[in-house]
C-alpha cells in the first residue's frame, strides 16, 4: 500500500441490522422455483479490499438464495442480473458506467466515497472513489440485500464519511505494573497478551471494525520496538526470546495484512523517552528519560528506522509528553530522532519522503499533544522536515464529561486543526464511565457534532470502556465476556456518527430501536432499553464535571468520593483550571455556598440542580429498563446484566446526591456555626452510606473491579496500589468499610459539637 500526503487510509461498514430472510415452507407438490442468479464482475487486478468487499457481498447473496457466478469484465459476463464492483480511479469499466448510472461528472467520487446505482441495462454499479469506497459500497449492498431478502430492483445511493480517520485503540498494557518495570512497559509475549497471538480473535475484531466502517486501529504500548524489531548495533535490546520474537513478527504481519484487506490502517503508539529493560541494564541506565542524550537518541532513532523498514504500512503515534519534559527537548526529539528515524527506514526500503508519485511513500506520523506546552508550535517546527504529520488531542480529558467542549480543550483542538493536516480527537480512557455499559447514543451523536464543528477535528480515536484489560470486560462471568461483544453499542454509535453526524434524531431513534429489537427480540422492549441507555448516560458526565477531582484518569467515579474530597477538592488536585474546560457555565460547591451566603445571584448549573437532574435521569433509566423487562425475548442474560448496571448507576447517583447535600451542609456550617447544619450533614451522610451499600450489593457478584488501572496513579477516592505495586481498593466491597468508618467518625464529631462551636473546629477533619 502506498501512503501519500493527506491520505485518510481505509475504512469499514456501519453495522446494519442483519435480518435473515427465510422462505416459508412450501407444499410438497408445489413446483420448484427457478434459482435466482447473479454475476459479480470484478476486475482481475482489483485491490485486495475491493475483492474483500465483493466476497462479503457474495456471502450475503448466497444467504438469501442467489447462485453467484464471477466474471473479470462486462464482456465476459453471461446474460442476466449483474453487479459491477470497482474503483472508479483505476477501473476503466467502472468509470465508463458512471455517467449511465447517473453520476455527476463534475463531482467525482472522493476518498472512501461510494455510489450504488442502476446502469442503463439494469446492472447494479458499485463504484468507489478508491478501493475503500468500493469495499464500503459492497458491504452496504450486502446489508440491504440481507435485510430485504433480495437485491434491490432500483437503487440510487451515494455516501461519503464525515470524518477521515475513524477507529479505536487497544492497550497492549495490563491492570498492574510488572515487577521491576515502569508504567506502560509491557513486552509482547503470549503470557501477557494471549489475544495478540489468536488469529480468530483478530478476524472477529477486524470484522467488527469493518462492519462499522472504522478505518484505523491504534496499538498503545510504552516501548514496542524491543518486541518487534532487532538492531544490529544493539542486539541485546530485544526483550523477548527468539521464539516469541518470530511469533511477534508473524502476528504483526498477519494483523496488518488482514487489517489492510478491510481498509484499516494499523498505527503503533509509543511513549518517550523509553529504552528496553535489557538495554537499560546493559548500559546501567534507567528505562525512562526526561531529556535526550546521544545513547538513547541513537537507540530510538535506529529502532524507529528498523520498524519502518520492517513494517512499512504501519503508522506511528508519538507521545512526546509525560516523561520527556520541556518544549525544547520535545522538539529536539521529534526533529532529530523520530523524523530522521522514519526517513532512514524509508531510505533502506529504497523510497524517499515526498518525490514523484511513483516513489511517493511518506508514512503519516501522528503527534499527540498530551503534556506538550505548545503543540501547535511543535508541529510548525517539524513541518519543514516532514509534511505528512497528523495531530491528536484528548476530546475533553480522560473521561466523558460533556458534549459541549469549551476552554482549554477547544483551544488545543482548534490550534492543531489549523496546521493543515488531519487532526484527530481522542475520546480517552473513560474513567468516569467505568465499569458499566454505556449506550447513550444521543450523547455520543452530539459529541461527534461538537468534535467536528467546535473542535474542528477530522478524525476520531476511540478508547474501549475498559482500556487496561483488553479483550475481556470487567464483568464477573464464566467465561469472561469479550468487550467487543459486551460493548457493541459503544463502538457502533461512535462509528455511526463518525461516518455521518448529521442524522435526523427521530429517524436515528428508530434505527437504534431496530438494532436493539434484533438483539433482544422485541420492539417494545427495545424502545424502553433505548430510553434507559440515554437517561443513564447523562449521570456520570454531569457528576464528574462538577464534583470530580480530575478529568478522569486519577479518579474512579463509581467508587465514590470522601466528604473531604467534596468539601475541599482543591487539596486533592494540581489542575483546578481543568474544571473550567469540561463543564458548561455553572458553580462548584464552594462558589455556590459563598454566593448563597452573600445573597448573590447564581450562574449556570448549580450543585442542587445538578444532583436533582442526575437523580431524575437515574430514576428514569431504572423505570425504562424495568418497563422493558417483561418484553425481552432474546439474550435474557445480557439484558439482566444491563439492567443491573442501570440499577447500579442509580445507586451511584443517589450516593452522590446525598453526599453532595452533606458537603453543602458542612460548608453552610462554616458560615452559620449552627449545629443544625451539621445534624443535616450527618443525616445525608448516613443516607449516602446506605446507597453505597446498595451499590456494593449490586456489584459484589457481578463485577471483578470498578477501574481497570490498578496502580498508584489512581488516587481518588483511594490510592489504587500498595507500596509493592499490587492493586487495592478497586472494588466497592473494599471501599465500603472506609465510608462506614467515615460515617462513624463524623457521627462522633457531631455528637461532640456545642451549639456555638466554630465552623473551623467542626470541619477540622475535612
Amino acid at each position: 500500500m502506498r501512503f501519500r500526503r493527506g491520505m485518510p487510509v481505509l475504512a469499514a461498514l456501519l453495522l446494519t441490522a442483519v435480518l435473515c430472510a427465510c422462505t416459508g415452507g412450501s407444499e410438497p407438490e408445489a413446483p420448484a422455483q427457478p434459482a435466482r442468479t447473479v454475476t459479480l464482475i470484478v476486475a482481475d487486478d482489483a485491490a485486495p479490499r475491493t475483492r474483500f468487499g465483493a466476497e462479503r457481498l457474495e456471502r450475503a447473496l448466497a444467504e438469501v438464495g442467489y447462485e453467484v457466478s464471477h466474471a473479470g469484465g462486462l464482456d465476459a459476463a453471461p446474460p442476466g442480473r449483474r453487479i459491477v464492483i470497482g474503483d472508479a480511479r483505476s477501473d476503466a469499466a467502472i468509470a465508463g458506467l458512471l455517467p449511465a448510472a447517473g453520476a455527476d461528472e463534475a463531482e467525482p467520487l472522493g476518498e472512501e466515497e461510494f455510489l450504488i446505482a442502476n446502469a442503463a441495462d439494469g446492472a447494479i454499479v458499485v463504484a468507489g472513489g478508491d478501493a475503500s469506497g468500493a469495499l464500503y459500497g459492497s458491504l452496504e449492498l450486502a446489508g440491504r440485500t440481507r435485510a430485504a431478502g433480495e437485491l434491490p430492483g432500483t437503487i440510487d445511493l451515494r455516501e461519503a464519511p464525515d470524518f477521515r480517520l475513524r477507529g479505536p485503540s487497544i492497550g497492549m498494557q495490563k491492570l498492574e505494573l510488572l515487577p521491576g518495570r515502569e508504567i506502560y512497559d509491557y513486552p509482547y509475549t503470549p503470557e501477557l497478551f494471549p489475544f495478540f497471538y489468536d488469529k480468530e480473535h483478530w478476524r472477529k475484531y477486524l470484522d467488527m471494525l469493518v462492519e462499522n466502517r472504522m478505518n484505523t486501529l491504534y496499538l498503545w504500548n510504552g516501548h514496542p520496538f524491543a518486541s518487534l524489531v532487532k538492531l544490529e548495533k544493539y542486539p541485546y535490546a530485544v526483550e523477548v526470546s527468539d521464539e516469541v520474537f518470530a511469533q511477534n513478527v508473524e502476528m504483526f504481519d498477519y494483523i496488518t495484512e488482514e487489517a489492510d484487506r478491510r481498509g484499516i490502517w494499523v498505527i503503533q503508539m509509543f511513549y518517550n523517552i523509553y529504552v528496553s529493560k535489557p538495554f537499560a541494564e546493559h548500559h546501567g541506565i534507567g528505562m525512562i528519560h526526561a531529556e535526550p542524550d546521544p545513547l538513547t537518541s541513537d537507540y530510538n532513532r535506529l529502532s524507529i528506522a528498523k520498524f519502518v523498514e520492517q513494517y512499512p504500512n504501519v503508522g506511528l503515534l508519538v507521545c512526546l509528553g509525560e516523561a520527556l519534559i520541556g518544549q525544547e527537548n520535545q522538539q529536539e526529539w521529534l526533529n532529530e530522532v523520530v523524523i530522521p528515524g522514519v526517513k532512514l527506514g524509508l531510505e533502506r526500503l529504497g523510497k524517499s519522503p515526498g518525490g514523484t508519485p511513483a516513489n511517493d511513500h511518506e508514512p503519516p506520523i501522528v503527534i499527540r499533544a498530551h503534556s506538550v506546552e505548545d503543540p501547535h508550535a511543535l508541529i510548525q517546527g517539524a513541518l519543514p522536515l516532514y509534511e505528512n504529520l497528523y495531530t491528536m488531542a484528548k476530546y475533553n480529558g480522560e473521561s466523558l464529561t460533556t458534549h459541549e467542549p469549551r476552554g482549554k480543550w477547544v483551544d488545543i483542538h482548534n490550534a492543531l486543526a489549523e496546521t493543515g493536516g488531519t487532526h484527530v480527537a481522542n475520546v480517552h480512557i473513560l474513567a468516569n464511565l467505568e465499569p458499566f455499559r454505556y449506550g447513550a447514543t444521543e450523547f455520543i451523536r452530539k459529541s461527534m457534532l461538537a468534535i467536528r464543528d467546535v473542535d474542528l477535528a477530522a478524525g476520531l480515536h476511540l478508547y474501549p470502556l475498559s482500556f487496561w484489560d483488553w479483550p475481556v470486560s470487567p464483568d464477573k462471568t464464566d467465561p469472561l465476556l469479550e468487550q467487543m461483544e459486551r460493548d457493541w453499542i459503544w463502538y457502533e454509535a461512535w462509528a455511526r456518527y463518525a461516518w455521518d453526524a448529521d442524522r435526523d434524531p427521530a429517524a436515528d431513534r428508530e434505527y437504534w430501536i431496530g438494532r436493539l429489537s434484533a438483539k433482544y427480540g422485541s420492539e417494545e422492549a427495545a424502545g424502553h432499553i433505548y430510553d434507559a441507555y440515554n437517561a443513564a448516560g447523562e449521570v456520570a458526565p454531569r457528576l464528574l464535571r462538577w464534583f470530580g477531582i480530575t478529568e478522569g484518569n486519577r479518579q474512579t467515579l463509581s467508587l465514590g468520593m470522601t466528604l473531604d474530597q467534596l468539601v475541599d477538592p482543591y487539596a486533592y488536585t494540581t489542575y483546578p483550571e481543568l474544571w473550567e474546560s469540561h463543564a458548561p457555565p455553572g458553580e462548584r460547591l464552594d462558589t455556590y455556598l459563598a454566593r448563597e451566603h452573600e445573597g448573590e445571584p447564581h450562574e449556570g448549573e448549580t450543585p442542587p440542580e445538578v444532583i436533582a437532574e442526575v437523580e431524575a435521569f437515574a430514576a428514569d433509566a431504572v423505570a425504562a429498563i424495568e418497563a422493558a423487562a417483561p418484553h425481552v425475548a432474546d439474550d435474557a442474560a445480557e439484558f439482566e446484566r444491563l439492567a443491573n448496571d442501570i440499577r447500579a448507576i442509580r445507586a451511584m447517583a443517589e450516593f452522590y446526591g446525598d453526599k453532595v447535600r452533606a458537603a453543602m451542609a458542612v460548608l453552610q456550617y462554616g458560615y452559620s456555626e449552627d449545629a443544625a447544619d451539621m445534624q443535616a450533614a450527618l443525616a445525608h451522610l448516613e443516607a449516602s452510606v446506605g446507597h453505597f451499600r446498595e451499590l456494593e450489593a449490586l456489584t459484589r457478584d457481578t463485577y471483578r473491579y470498578a477501574n481497570s488501572l490498578q496502580t498508584s496513579h489512581r488516587k481518588i477516592p483511594f490510592r489504587g496500589a500498595d507500596d509493592e505495586g499490587r492493586g487495592r481498593d478497586y472494588h466497592w466491597s473494599q471501599v465500603l468499610p472506609y465510608y462506614e468508618d467515615e460515617l462513624d467518625e463524623f457521627r462522633e464529631r457531631v455528637a461532640a459539637l456545642e451549639p456555638a462551636a466554630s465552623g473551623a473546629a467542626a470541619a477540622g477533619g475535612h
